[in-house]
């Protein structure tokens, strides 16, 4: 029977990353007012000095906003286009969710734009709930984008759901040195705000991070959800870090009015494993698991 090789990590080739999550109050179909608060907080971040700020799900509409077949823009269009001027003014990566209307379809949006006002990728997302998909059509491919700081894999929300993570795991098998994920955590209207019902959530970013050794970020907004299939239910933050050894490094106010822009620092390592060094990595991780998260 053939062994496999031991897969080792070099520790000492790492980079950090410093990085803002925008966790921001989104208001049901004000897209001018979305985009300003979020431009805001792009100014702020880089105000700050960090190299990237991720924002929400569908920053411009809010997520299920029942009128989003019509408000919807092409990207690039016009809702990109005011992030991406954002994003050459203050020399900044910027990751955000968006609302996409292509040709006959609406898609649940994610784009990453450089410091020159680049949109370097769009992603889809790919695992859309079922009461979402009367509006949002299912995306159909990952790709990483090389940056200097390192390959960046961009997904949304329910992508990362504990029994999604293969779309997570392709993004490292692609070479993703960080995922940074728009979300938009919600709850019904019986939450009171003073637990944490989030923990699963925490779990299956846990449980990516330390079995790939790659950090993941999610950041949700926060406010009231005003229309749509979850009218009254609220859109309560958590946006969380997790580090590459499973940890988590920095967390958002929970709750529906949380509005914060939170700074984490996280560490990505250079020379990863790849190829099959990463399923030895993975059959490794289960040997000794005891992920204990």
């Amino acid at each position: 029977m053939k062994r496999e090789k031991p897969v080792s990590i070099d520790k000492s080739n790492t980079v950090s990353l410093k990085i803002a999550m925008g966790q921001m109050l989104v208001d049901g179909g004000n897209y001018k007012k979305n985009l300003k608060k979020a431009v805001n907080m792009i100014h702020e971040a880089a105000a700050k000095k960090c190299n990237f700020i991720v924002l929400p799900e569908c920053l411009d509409l809010g997520w299920t906003y029942p009128n989003a077949k019509e408000l919807a823009e092409p990207i690039p269009g016009k809702y990109s286009d005011v992030l991406s001027k954002a994003a050459v003014e203050s020399k900044i990566y910027v990751v955000a969710g968006l609302t996409e209307k292509f040709k006959d379809k609406v898609y649940n949006s994610a784009v990453l734009i450089s410091p020159e006002g680049k949109i370097l990728k769009v992603h889809r997302k790919i695992n859309v709930l079922d009461i979402a998909q009367d509006i949002y059509s299912i995306g159909d491919s990952l790709s990483v984008v090389e940056t200097e700081y390192g390959k960046i894999g961009v997904d949304i929300c329910a992508d990362n759901f504990e029994d999604s993570h293969a779309l997570g795991e392709s993004l490292i098998r692609m070479g993703a040195d960080i995922i940074l994920s728009p979300t938009a955590w919600a709850l019904p209207p019986c939450f009171k705000g003073d637990d944490n019902p989030c923990w699963t959530w925490e779990t299956s970013f846990k449980k990516l991070a330390k079995t790939f050794k790659v950090p993941i970020i999610g950041v949700s907004n926060v406010g009231l959800i005003k229309d749509g299939i979850w009218k009254e239910f609220s859109w309560i933050g958590n946006s969380l870090a997790v580090t590459l050894d499973g940890k988590i490094t920095a967390k958002g106010g929970l709750g529906v009015d949380k509005e914060e822009l939170i700074i984490t620092e996280v560490e990505i390592y250079k020379n990863k494993p790849k190829g099959t060094e990463i399923s030895a990595l993975i059959n490794s991780e289960k040997h000794n698991l005891k992920i204990r998260i």
